[in-house]
């Protein structure tokens, strides 16, 4: 009888050629489409803001991890690199450099390098960059200007969201479809966004059911809201396409790092994330909700990591 050989191995025992780094660096990849929808409707000063940004996010990334006796190295692993470039997408479009480069700065060190590194942040890097810039910098976080072909007398200065909810102006659906309008450098052409997002999904880096869930938890929120008065607050479909839900939808909720790791809880995540949306900018005094609604859902993903948990095969329920 022949002898059999045994290999004992840590797991994973099912091996695949991804890594974090193509993951990441095809995921910048994938930015390419609502980057270009910035250049194309406000110029080439967002790329610029989007190479600070994104330099800033590294450099202070390897400073880090110099700090920490980690391998500088892993600054290039493209991580920072999408913070960096995310948070960019999320500013308006002629933000101040220094700024940016500092809100970038900020992300990495604190919400992400403070507790461990990749893989250990419980919230999204770009998401509280952009929140120290709101806080530090309110006037230019909320500072706008028109696309190139929106003529500068007919510029309101106002976001869609803003428009409709403080002048009850609704903004063609066809502009906040392709991307002709005021707001996020990043996040005016739904289109784009949804290309991007749906490239990563048929990769299979992002689960559908995060966005799926996100986008039709607002539609259904806001949907009931405009069945009790039309007049009042705006439909389902610009709650969809105006702001930066697309984006969000996309490339934020989906963060591997923060979102459930089971799909019943990503369905639930994405349900709360999309409530609180319809809730923030229905009812405060801020138009927009998608950042304050991920941030609250990325504290609660523990709770709701622990609500999905699925049974061990043939486990009894107590």
């Amino acid at each position: 009888m022949s002898e059999k050989t045994f290999i004992l191995s840590a797991s994973p025992h099912i091996r695949t050629d991804e890594s974090v780094k193509k993951v990441m660096w095809f995921t910048v990849f994938s930015l390419i489409f609502p980057a270009a929808g910035a250049v194309y409707f406000f110029g080439f000063y967002p790329l610029l803001v989007m190479f600070v940004s994104a330099i800033s996010a590294v450099v202070a990334e390897a400073i880090m991890l110099k700090l920490r006796g980690r391998d500088v190295k892993q600054c290039l692993d493209g991580s920072a690199v999408i913070t960096g470039i995310l948070l960019a997408l999320t500013l308006p479009p002629k933000y101040p450099l220094w700024e940016a480069a500092l809100g970038a700065a900020f992300a990495i060190v604190f919400a992400k390098q403070f507790f461990g590194g990749i893989g250990q942040n419980i919230f999204n890097p770009a998401l509280i960059g952009r929140a120290f810039l709101m806080a530090a910098f309110p006037v230019d976080t909320t500072t706008w200007t028109p696309t190139r072909f929106i003529k500068p007398d007919a510029f309101t200065g106002a976001t869609p969201l803003a428009a409709f909810k403080f002048s009850k102006i609704l903004t063609p659906y066809k502009d906040l479809f392709f991307g002709n309008v005021s707001g996020s450098a990043g996040e005016t052409s739904a289109l784009l966004i949804l290309i991007g997002g749906l490239i990563l999904i048929l990769k299979g880096y992002v689960d559908y059911r995060l966005p799926l869930s996100y986008i039709l938890s607002v539609a259904f929120f806001g949907g009931i809201m405009w069945l009790i008065n039309p007049h009042k607050y705006p439909d389902p479909l610009f709650h969809i396409l105006a702001g930066g839900l697309m984006l969000g939808a996309f490339y934020m909720i989906t963060d591997m790092v923060t979102s459930p790791i089971t799909p019943r809880g990503r369905i639930i995540y994405g349900i709360i994330a999309g409530f609180l949306v319809v809730l923030i900018r229905l009812f405060s005094g801020y138009p927009e909700g998608v950042m304050f609604s991920i941030l609250i859902v990325n504290t609660l993903r523990p709770w709701i990591d622990r609500l999905a948990k699925p049974r061990i095969l043939g486990e009894v329920r107590k």
